[in-house]
């Protein structure tokens, strides 16, 4: 079988899911050709994985000081290179597309009548699922900003839907845990606003990654380079995460058994309504702005819970190999009987 693979390369969290599928696809000797848009080619980073890859513009959000800029968006859009790109991507040779939210791919293999399935947290807004700061508009982006004809939503909990657990990789629990260590990870909020909220609390050591370049006059407050393992190996030992509500990362940290605070991207539907459901799970805490009183309460007061989640990657990857047949309540009901959540002491 051969696959092309479009994913949305604006977060990181769609290339971390990318990275997890593309290793149990080849293990199953499968045939894939990549492509990512949203970001530049040069800010890509570890990705060997994909075994070459290719790049467009794509469609993203501008966003500053924590919230999309509605008009930036607009005015980066370019429409007319997005219509090109969808035009000329043959897949004519290819017996299967799959996307995760990554709109070139998913318009051309409509126009294409290429059969699509769609793999990523967002096809779970196609169900009734946790929703805050919704409105029709958002609605309809969401619906039609990456079609597919079979979406398959990925959620911390099943809701009573038809959606999978998070694809996210096994972890190698750290031996031990630094209890004074935090990583923090919001790209999109100024770091040294951020720098400054955090300077007060000098019993705790913080971690910061930006894809600025930025220096800390802090003492306990480290600043660092995007980088899969570096962060991976900050993520595994320390005992919290601050981050904006993407889905993938508080999956993994929840994986992980770390506590989480997140800040939700203003005006961006999907994280408000992320940062609503980890709320009512019980499993992290939120916070409308980037504010220190809300920090050092978590600090302080929160708790961490623990999700173990199967390996999602290879039931989709098996599912996809067996010719895709249809998913029953059943298949469901497997696939989250090996979910537990656990409290960490």
């Amino acid at each position: 079988m051969k696959i092309f693979y479009g994913i949305q390369g604006t977060g990181n969290g769609h290339i971390t899911r990318g990275r997890i599928m593309a290793k149990e696809l080849q293990a199953a000797n499968l045939e894939v050709t990549y492509q990512f848009t949203g970001r530049p080619h040069d800010k890509y980073f570890d990705m060997e994985v994909f075994n070459g890859y290719q790049c467009c513009d794509g469609l993203t959000f501008s966003t500053k000081n924590g919230k999309i800029n509605h008009l930036k968006t607009v005015l980066q859009s370019k429409p007319l290179r997005f219509l090109k790109d969808i035009k000329q991507l043959d897949l004519s040779s290819y017996d299967l597309v799959i996307c995760d939210y990554e709109p070139i791919t998913a318009w051309a293999a409509r126009q294409q009548n290429k059969k699509t399935i769609g793999i990523s947290h967002q096809y779970a807004f196609q169900h009734q699922i946790p929703r805050a700061g919704t409105d029709p508009f958002s609605e309809v982006v969401m619906r039609n900003f990456a079609p597919v004809d079979v979406g398959i939503g990925l959620h911390w909990h099943h809701f009573d839907q038809p959606i999978l657990p998070p694809v996210i990789e096994t972890p190698i629990l750290a031996r031990t845990t630094q209890k004074n260590k935090i990583v923090v990870y919001l790209p999109f909020e100024d770091q040294q606003h951020v720098m400054k909220l955090l300077s007060p609390f000098k019993e705790f050591e913080f971690f910061i990654y930006s894809p600025e370049n930025v220096t800390s006059v802090y003492a306990h407050i480290h600043c660092n380079p995007l980088s899969l393992h570096g962060f991976q190996k900050n993520l595994s030992d320390c005992v919290g995460i601050i981050c904006n509500a993407g889905f993938e990362l508080a999956s993994e940290s929840l994986q992980l058994g770390k506590k989480i605070l997140v800040k939700p991207v203003h005006a961006q539907m999907e994280q408000t309504s992320n940062a609503a459901a980890l709320q009512l799970l019980g499993y992290g805490q939120m916070m409308q702005t980037v504010d220190s009183k809300m920090i050092e309460k978590w600090l302080y007061e929160s708790k961490a819970i623990r999700v173990t989640y199967p390996n999602t990657a290879r039931y989709l990857v098996q599912w996809i190999k067996d010719g895709m047949p249809s998913m029953d309540q059943s298949w469901y009901r497997h696939i989250w009987a090996d979910v537990k959540v656990l409290p960490v002491d």
